[in-house]
């Protein structure tokens, strides 16, 4: 029984080492922010028709061509048709051109009609209406958040002894590209697609671009050189790496911000450029400025962590660290840096993988989505317990020599401070990770790895910098009695993770994690007597990993506890969602809408300083203001999606709704002052657009 018992205890542990997140989070029903219609007029027995379907994206939202360019994808139709019904390929009207962050993407950003040739066969009777459906799949996007979507759409088609056209649909006909009846020609060679599109001279041209329908075969965002010859229009790009001139393409070369034509483009020369078009659109990557910035901002968002409150207990470990530096070599100071910069980019660049991997796979969860899970926070807990016992003395932490002077425990001190810093979305950093969940993969990991060194920044500038090191004090026996001190807040760490294990796990969990860590202290009380006798503790180690083994197991198989209760929350709050806050916006009062977590420190501060406090219950209460809170504590998926809509890959996130303007997103860090005159004037200071 025994070793099955442990089996099982070591398999659960293993399973939520390795991912930290429960799987199957439901999705939830949303209405979709691309309405779609399926709409059909009348045909003839034996002739053609056409079927439409009608996309129109909220404001703000964009749909995608058939090839949607760096990002996205296209729509996919399955239909259900009558006997004697059958349909062609759907025919889109002329996309527009976005450029995000140096990707290019094929989108309508307004109402648009993609239509679909349809034949009816001519045993069908006049005077039938028959049934047609369809299952469509799109997907929405804003500039900063894509939802895949579909719906299942119904008609019916109405056949008549003669077909009359309505004239939407005639204006929708009208809206797709002019087919060009002679193909044009392209070449590729030396990496540049060079291609010849028969237009007449006389047509005017405002902004032009060439689509091609099929992917792989030129660089989307590279800038297109686009020239005017007699009656052929030369559009030269950048060919997508490994593209050959094989085959014909379907292409649209778009003329102005409405019309455009549809073209077979077959492989031949070209022939040569003719006169420049100074109108002619550009795609160039200049795009990319954008990410430059949002790496700048995720370095500078790193580097602020250092000194907000969801890094301070690990400060403990870093002062101490500094204070043992003073007397290194040069050598050694710069070995203790990188391996302490190595530590926090491997954790940041780790976790920030797997978040991408879960949202992939249909996971709603965001940054910090790893202290959403008991067994993290009782690993962690004890992790913390024996760190503050090692800083009171208790024990000894004795690596291998060859791991120390490779700098072994500075880059455990990387991975902890960096696993510790992710609850928290500080300054700069929030638009960084945001964008961070809808970029490509290199991308994302780019900023990941830009947070991370943000993070190791002032522990790297030490080891490099002797004039910095130099204003540490020399080491003496000062450094004891600092030692120690350090252990405090560790310690009221300890606290705040008992508190968080109560508060997700209840009870149960909080006393099983609270006899794990008495366990743990007790093993390293005895560890520490045996190091002052000059005795081993590899026992004493083996005995403190499977304390932790089987305490994090247990808590991957306890049920989360009903929320508790914020008694200190403003009175009147309400739990978020989306239902609570369109009926708040309806009657015309103003909401404020904040997000937190127990396990965020800066968003605990914000409600003790700022929210939670007597005057901006009354001004609140005066004003009529709805409040909404958003716990987060342990995933919600309704509310990580929320999040990921505004921009926000975390919490804290504060929202001000005003009746009658568009929401604004406040600083990340509160006054109560600011909030009262939020509440009577309605002006949110330094907010910004949430997106």
């Amino acid at each position: 029984m025994l070793p099955t018992a442990f089996l099982r205890v070591l398999l659960a542990w293993v399973a939520c080492s390795m991912i930290f997140v429960a799987g199957g989070l439901p999705g939830g029903a949303h209405a979709n922010n691309i309405d779609a219609r399926l709409i059909a007029g009348t045909a003839a027995p034996g002739e053609d028709a056409v079927i439409a379907l009608l996309m129109d994206p909220a404001d703000g939202w964009h749909g995608y061509w058939s090839n949607p360019g760096d990002a996205g994808y296209g729509m996919t139709l399955e239909w259900t048709l009558p006997d004697g019904v059958s349909v062609g390929d759907p025919q889109y009207p002329v996309p527009q051109t976005l450029l995000i962050s140096g990707l290019m993407n094929h989108v309508y950003e307004g109402r648009y009609a993609v239509l679909v040739p349809a034949s009816v066969s001519a045993r069908m009777a006049p005077g039938d209406a028959v049934p047609i459906a369809v299952k469509a799949r799109w997907l929405a996007c804003t500039d900063t958040i894509c939802v895949p979507e579909e719906a299942t759409l119904r008609t019916r088609l109405t056949i008549a002894d003669r077909a009359v056209e309505s004239p939407r649909l005639a204006a929708w006909r009208a809206a797709l590209p002019a087919p060009l009846a002679e193909p044009g020609r392209y070449e590729i060679a030396g990496g540049r697609l060079r291609a010849a599109i028969p237009v007449a001279a006389g047509a005017s041209l405002a902004a032009p671009h060439l689509f091609l329908a099929d992917d792989g075969v030129v660089d989307y965002a590279a800038r297109q050189d686009v020239s005017r010859r007699g009656d052929w229009i030369i559009v030269e790009t950048d060919a997508r790496e490994g593209a050959m001139a094989e085959g014909a393409h379907d292409a649209v070369l778009r003329l102005n911000d409405e019309r455009g034509v549809s073209v077979r483009l077959e492989p031949g020369p070209p022939g040569a450029a003719g006169e420049p078009l100074a109108n002619a659109a550009r795609a160039d990557g200049t795009g990319t400025g954008p990410l430059a910035l949002l790496l700048l901002a995720a370095f500078a968002g790193g580097l602020l962590l250092n000194v907000m409150p969801c890094v301070f207990p690990v400060l403990s470990l870093k002062a101490v660290a500094l204070a043992r530096a003073r007397g290194d070599s040069d050598g050694r100071a710069r070995t203790e840096a990188l391996a302490y910069t190595a530590g926090v980019l491997v954790t940041v660049v780790a976790l920030g993988g797997v978040l991408l991997v879960l949202r992939l796979l249909g996971q709603e969860v965001g940054w910090a989505f790893q202290l959403q899970e008991p067994a993290t926070i009782v690993l962690l807990f004890l992790l913390v317990t024996a760190i503050a016992a090692n800083l009171a003395g208790v024990y000894e932490m004795v690596l291998p020599v060859p791991v120390e002077r490779r700098g072994g425990g500075a880059f455990g001190t990387g991975m902890l401070a960096a696993f510790v810093a992710t609850p928290c979305t500080g300054p700069f950093m929030a638009g960084a990770m945001g964008a961070a969940l809808l970029l490509p993969a290199w991308a994302a990991l780019a900023l990941f790895a830009a947070l991370g060194l943000g993070l190791a920044a002032p522990f790297l500038a030490i080891g490099f910098v002797p004039r910095l090191r130099a204003m540490i004090p020399q080491p003496g026996r000062w450094m004891n009695a600092f030692r120690r001190t350090m252990a405090v807040p560790m310690a009221l760490t300890g606290v705040a993770l008992f508190w968080l294990c109560w508060r997700v796990g209840g009870w149960t969990l909080a006393v099983m994690a609270l006899s794990a860590g008495a366990g743990v202290l007790a093993v390293l009380f005895v560890a520490g007597r045996r190091q002052a006798k000059g005795r081993g503790v590899a026992p004493l180690a083996g005995m403190t990993l499977l304390i932790a083994a089987c305490a994090g197991g247990l808590a991957a198989w306890m049920e989360p506890a009903p929320a508790a209760a914020d008694a200190a929350a403003l009175p009147g709050t309400q739990p978020f969602s989306i239902e609570a806050l369109a009926a708040a916006r309806a009657d015309g009062r103003p909401v404020f809408a904040y997000f937190t977590a127990d396990w965020c420190v800066t968003c605990k501060v914000n409600e003790r300083v700022a929210i939670d406090r007597g005057p901006v219950a009354k001004a609140f209460a005066d004003h009529d203001v709805a409040i909404l809170r958003g716990d987060f504590t342990r995933g919600d998926p309704a509310i990580a999606r929320f999040l990921s809509e505004n921009g926000a890959a975390g919490v804290p996130l504060y929202i001000w709704y005003a009746p009658g303007k568009p929401p604004q997103t406040l600083p990340q860090v509160l006054s109560a002052d600011a909030l009262v005159t939020l509440a009577r004037d309605g002006v949110p200071g330094n907010g910004t657009d949430p997106g």
